[in-house]
């Protein structure tokens, strides 16, 4: 099925270069039986790594293996028949330098081999699982994950610098982006949407740092954040309520709160037949919506010339017929247009910022437009925040982990220079249990009719938010 070249390099004996020269080694007597798959390794903060000896024999058969084989045609193959192709070739080689493997080691080399081929190497197995929120490669030799909100040290590592450069290379060239000594920081994203950062050597000064921040393949929902605990569901109610009548939203937390998260769940009560546009400096959003435009920044070549801002997207889009406008993150100028957006009868537009509260939030907002050039008085720009912003949802991850949504804040108005909020909904630690988990509950303030009362009763869901604020007074945590 290959093409193999003249000279395989497998062997420096006569007798092994035929064998090598094969078109498909699948008919050697000499070459060892097919072992049964062995268990997938798990990779959980494991303390014994693999020997330097193991990677001296990896790279060995990796060297042989490249040489052996035909790679413009491996690419032609689908990945499942690319696989076999290269076990198999494995296997010969194996057999032909007489290496003493058991069969869990040959099955461990054989994975990161084909990993190292037609993936992303050591990166695969942390990829696959699911239950990894985060993977960080600080060089080489050291990878952490964040798995239940807690980082973890892995077992994982690469077989030198150029390894690791070479996988970061492979991730960002998907996306039409590179890294390297002229373009050291790069930010890109994986075909399942994952976000990645990558900063390269010199800034990195111990080998490349890739940062993964991973989606998981189900997309989560407001009733699964009420069985995670995040938030109650009569508070989940007030949320899809909120959705359903186009409040204009702001999503605030710190990094990693899963603010990206609770938009997505969101966006699942926008309804079908509503033009929505979302604008990322990474596609990470899933909407689930037949009528969606989703639009990416992107950074200036290697010239410094062609670089489209998160500002230059969200304008194009009032000339585009949004219904709502969908901002990934707020961290820039941007911040005025989308106000801008919201004030202008884009109702139901949402967005996400960095902050530690409600109160905060609306501070960061009026800090990002002042940072935009923008000479207005801060009364002007806080009364545009107050007519463009309905909604504050805060985000946070406690200390032992987990994330809970801690606010639903309502934008109330002015009072002289300052802007009034508040609360419908709050998140109260009551104290922590023997295995040191957090427990609190969630409960409404008591507010009977909020601000957005009259924009439920339009849209025919003033008797479910109320209800959802009575009973949420004594709601408990879950």
């Amino acid at each position: 099925m290959f093409g193999k070249r003249s000279n395989p390099g497998i062997s420096p004996t006569p007798q092994a270069a035929p064998a090598a020269a094969a078109p498909v080694m699948r008919d050697l007597g000499a070459a060892p039986p097919k072992p049964v798959p062995a268990p997938e390794p798990t990779q959980i903060a494991q303390p014994e790594r693999r020997s330097d000896g193991y990677f001296q024999t990896k790279s060995m058969i990796f060297g042989a293996l490249i040489e052996a084989i035909d790679l413009a045609a491996l690419a032609k193959l689908d990945p499942d028949s690319a696989r076999e192709e290269i076990r198999d070739i494995v296997h010969e080689i194996v057999a032909i330098k007489n290496l003493v493997l058991s069969i869990s080691e040959q099955e461990d080399l054989l994975d990161d081999i084909c990993n190292d081929v037609l993936g992303y190497g050591p990166l695969e197995p942390l990829l696959a699982r699911d239950d990894i929120a985060d993977i960080m490669v600080n060089g080489p030799d050291r990878c952490f994950i964040e798995v239940g909100g807690k980082i973890q040290l892995t077992n994982v590592r690469f077989r030198d610098s150029g390894q690791l450069m070479n996988i970061c290379q492979r991730i960002v060239s998907q996306v039409g982006r590179r890294v390297d000594e002229a373009s050291p920081i790069c930010d890109a994203r994986l075909l399942d949407g994952s976000r990645v950062n990558v900063i390269a050597p010199p800034l990195a000064i111990d080998g490349a740092a890739l940062t993964i921040r991973k989606f998981k393949k189900d997309k989560l929902t407001l009733d699964q954040l009420v069985r995670f605990a995040s938030i109650s569901p009569t508070g989940a109610e007030i949320l899809k309520i909120i959705g359903r009548v186009r409040c204009n939203v702001i999503i605030s937390g710190g990094t990693g709160s899963g603010k990206t998260t609770l938009l997505n769940c969101l966006t699942n009560y926008i309804e079908g037949d509503e033009r929505v546009i979302t604008c990322e400096d990474a596609a990470e959003l899933q909407l689930q919506q037949p009528h969606v435009v989703r639009l990416e920044t992107r950074p200036p070549n290697l010239e410094g010339v062609g670089q489209i801002t998160m500002r230059d997207l969200v304008k194009n889009c009032l000339r585009m017929r949004p219904e709502r406008i969908i901002v990934g993150e707020v961290r820039g100028p941007e911040a005025f247009d989308l106000l801008q957006a919201m004030n202008t009868g884009h109702d139901g537009s949402m967005g996400t910022l960095h902050a530690n509260s409600p109160r905060e939030a609306l501070s960061r907002v009026e800090s990002m437009i002042t940072m935009g050039g923008y000479s207005l008085p801060s009364r002007t720009i806080r009364e545009m925040i107050v007519s463009s912003v309905d909604v504050i949802v805060q985000a946070a991850r406690l200390r032992d982990g987990s994330r809970r949504i801690t606010h639903i804040t309502e934008v109330m108005g002015m009072e002289g220079d300052v802007i009034i909020t508040q609360d419908l909904f709050v998140y109260e630690i009551l104290g922590e249990d023997a295995q040191g988990k957090l427990k609190g509950r969630h409960r409404s303030t008591g507010i009977g009719r909020p601000r957005f009362w009259d924009r439920a009763r339009y849209f025919g869901e003033e008797q479910r938010l109320a209800a959802a604020l009575d009973a949420s007074e004594v709601a408990e945590e879950p």
